[in-house]
């Protein structure tokens, strides 16, 4: 029935980077839409506590850091040790890094490539057959990978290596998708454009200014992010595979001409 296209009753899910942000997002939209657990991690473990109370007991904080392989089968031992079962991995978990060229660092570079586009891949490696056994022909386990609309256009900010992090996971989620398919697993992706978070502190700090460039006219909202990836995570979303969503209120679009 329409009425169950978007229900996650009974799911169990797992977010990095969810102790604020889009992963707290997320995490709370899953549980309002019907999950039965939600697994948040994140690498400040007070933070990851606190916001799991914050959103109530069906959410339970598995403070890790997943910068590294090392890090990513930690934090399937820990999960593993939980469930036995993984409906939903939301890969959130990421960073950024700023500098002009000419002094841009390797340790920017490093940092943030591992975290944004290593990182997706070793973990998804590492739960592919938990996934796999719970995933069928007629409820597929699904695998969304955060991206951002900086991974299909330009922002003016040089911040080399998150443009190329973000622009490689669009990729790599249709490489992945291709075949994680195969085994009852559906992958996506989606763009976040401007939402007020610790990473996107001018969105956040201030909303007003940056939403005169916004063809939409306004920041995203808690709602809209939550609306995509419940859609991506539920049975409305069953047959989208490897396709990336921009939810970003049409920057990209008009930065292509567009609008």
């Amino acid at each position: 029935m329409a009425s169950n296209l978007f229900s996650l009753d009974g799911r169990v899910a797992l977010v990095t980077g969810g102790s604020r942000g889009i992963g707290k997002m997320i995490a709370k939209g899953f549980l309002e839409a019907g999950a039965a657990k939600v697994y948040i991690s994140s690498r400040k473990a007070p933070a990851c506590i606190e916001t799991a109370e914050e959103l109530g007991p069906q959410c339970i904080p598995l403070p890790m850091d997943v910068s590294t392989v090392e890090g990513c089968k930690a934090l399937t031992a820990a999960y593993l040790g939980k469930e036995s079962k993984l409906d939903i991995l939301l890969n959130n978990a990421g960073a950024a890094w700023g500098a002009p060229f000419d002094e841009f660092p390797e340790s920017g570079w490093d940092k943030v490539m591992n975290l944004n586009l290593k990182s997706p891949f070793f973990l998804t490696q590492a739960l592919h057959k938990t996934l796999a056994a719970t995933g069928t022909h007629e409820k597929p386990a699904k695998v969304i990978n955060i991206a951002s609309i900086d991974g299909i256009r330009l922002n003016p900010q040089e911040t080399y290596s998150y443009h190329a992090s973000k622009a490689g996971l669009i990729y790599l989620t249709r490489r992945m998708a291709a075949r994680l398919i195969e085994d009852n697993i559906v992958m996506t992706a989606i763009a976040p454009g401007a939402f007020a978070s610790e990473m996107n502190r001018v969105a956040r700090d201030q909303s007003e200014q940056v939403a005169k460039r916004i063809p939409s006219r306004r920041i995203g909202s808690d709602e809209d992010m939550q609306g995509v990836a419940i859609y991506l995570a539920s049975r409305a979303g069953d047959y989208v595979v490897g396709e990336t969503i921009a939810v970003d209120g049409g920057v990209a679009l008009a930065s292509m001409g567009g609008l």
